[in-house]
């Protein structure tokens, strides 16, 4: 029994051509029979338009550019390099920290620390600055026992991070400056009252976990409690609202919002301890209701 032929299917330029053979073929048939029947039909069938075979072009391709990748910032091996810099002894090149300093800076001098000093209790990185191409300076804060010393360090980082080295020796520098601040916000006081109240049960709930955190909430609202509870007591100390139908006495009128700061003090076993908590509230059916809790930029909703 012969083998079955296979056939490949028929490409789209191959069925266009069909279909104009097909045409031709028909529109022969057409005259054809139009010459049998009469002039008349001859001179309807010459007078129609022909079939139009379109064709459409491919799509162009999409853009293959690819978006600017954003410089890796280099803060954190710069802190690492920090540590061990002020940890090492130029009288023991062959120590841990020295090698961890010379392996990111292997052209920075290593301090001669007194035989009584200690290294630093933790460095941290603070503040990065980009001076321009791959040129960084970073300022890390070294905590001793004594207080704070601050060090800015030259740095150069591949756009990925993935390849850093110190150019330079640390710098010993003052303290960043305090930024001045803008007047607050929230400038309505809260009177004691309904939404006061719903302030301190929802955050007695989200602290100390007593009672449960979502009878509080409003519709598609979600919000996890602190665990494990660590306050004993929350203590609501001032409310502060940016909108002043949050100092109404009565609950205002459904889908109002307010944003409010309240400052409480929570009570735990290590200590008392000052906290102020940025919220939004919503009205419902007579009661406020927490719609989100905005510390720290983000909303949890």
């Amino acid at each position: 029994m012969p083998a079955p032929t296979l056939e490949a299917p028929p490409t789209a330029a191959g069925l266009d051509l069909e279909r104009t053979r097909r045409t031709i073929r028909l529109g022969r048939a057409g005259v054809w029979v139009c010459l049998l029947a009469g002039p008349a039909a001859l001179a309807l069938a010459l007078a129609r338009p022909s079939a139009t075979v379109v064709t459409q072009d491919a799509p162009a391709p999409a853009s293959s550019a690819a978006a600017p990748v954003a410089p890796s910032d280099p803060s954190g091996y710069v802190a690492e390099f920090a540590d061990a810099w002020l940890r090492s002894d130029a009288d023991a090149p062959d120590s841990t920290s020295a090698m961890r300093a010379l392996r990111l800076a292997p052209g920075v001098a290593l301090p001669e620390p007194a035989e009584e000093s200690k290294g630093p209790q933790k460095v941290t990185a603070v503040r990065s600055v980009q001076r321009g191409g791959n040129q960084w300076s970073v300022t890390v804060a070294a905590q001793y026992a004594d207080g704070v010393r601050y060090f800015a360090v030259p740095v150069a980082a591949s756009a990925s991070g993935g390849a850093v080295a110190v150019t330079g020796a640390p710098a010993l520098v003052a303290a960043p400056a305090v930024a001045k601040t803008g007047p607050s916000a929230y400038r309505v006081e809260v009177p004691d009252g309904p939404l006061t109240d719903t302030i301190h049960d929802f955050l007695t709930a989200y602290l100390a976990g007593s009672g449960e955190v979502d009878r509080y909430l409003a519709p598609q609202t979600s919000l996890a409690a602190v665990a494990p509870a660590v306050a004993d007591r929350v203590d609501v100390e001032g409310v502060s609202a940016r909108d002043k139908a949050a100092a109404a006495g009565q609950v205002a009128s459904d889908s109002t919002r307010v944003h409010v700061t309240a400052s409480v003090v929570a009570h735990t076993k290590s200590g008392t301890w000052p906290l102020a908590y940025e919220l939004i509230l919503a009205a419902r059916g007579g009661r406020w209701e927490i719609s989100a809790l905005t510390s720290g930029g983000g909303a949890a909703k």
